[in-house]
């Protein structure tokens, strides 16, 4: 699979030219729009599918799920759904910086072999092996559990703060996404 970027023209496999041929002169023939009908060819990298995931097979990669979880492993396998079998799996849970805490912290939980259906991807990258050891850059790592009740505690904090905004503008008129469901 040939490695291109986004502005690299797409690769022409054996496609006659389009249009009539040219007479005379050397020098490069110019680009001729599709003819009507006919759609015009994407270059490879521009498909997001599951077929793009076999340049990651075998590879460290790291994923962010829906429900805001970072999970790092080897990606072992994967179908046209996207769902992914990741061996050596971690799970990267941050407390980001604070007021009182001028630094985060982070802590990784062994997983082990994890499934993930493709739908709860939300965005994933291979991990840069020459860095795998380093500590992420403003985080030190803590223990786990240590770092598991910091998560809950800022995470309740939060959703206290953002139940009192959703309150006060809804006692305003504003009616938002699932203001149902955060005033009960």
């Amino acid at each position: 699979m040939e490695n291109l970027t986004i502005s690299d023209p797409p690769p022409q496999h054996g496609i006659p030219p389009q249009g009539p041929p040219q007479q005379g002169g050397g020098g490069p023939m110019p680009q001729m729009p599709p003819p009507m009908g006919r759609p015009q060819q994407l270059p490879a990298q521009y498909f997001t599918t599951a077929a793009q995931l076999l340049d990651l097979t075998d590879k460290k990669l790291m994923l962010s799920l829906r429900d805001g979880r970072k999970m790092i492993g080897i990606l072992r396998t994967w179908d046209s759904y996207a769902n992914l079998v990741l061996q050596s799996t971690v799970e990267r849970i941050f407390v980001p910086p604070g007021p009182t805490n001028p630094r985060g912290l982070y802590a990784d939980i062994p997983v082990g072999i994890f499934l993930v259906r493709g739908e709860n991807v939300v965005l994933l990258g291979e991990i840069d092996l020459d860095k795998d050891d380093e500590d992420p850059p403003g985080y030190d790592q803590a223990d786990p559990e240590l770092v598991k009740s910091l998560a809950k505690q800022r995470k309740a904090d939060d959703q206290k703060k953002e139940k009192n905004k959703v309150k006060k503008l809804a006692d305003l008129g504003f009616l938002g996404e699932n203001m149902g469901e955060l005033l009960l």
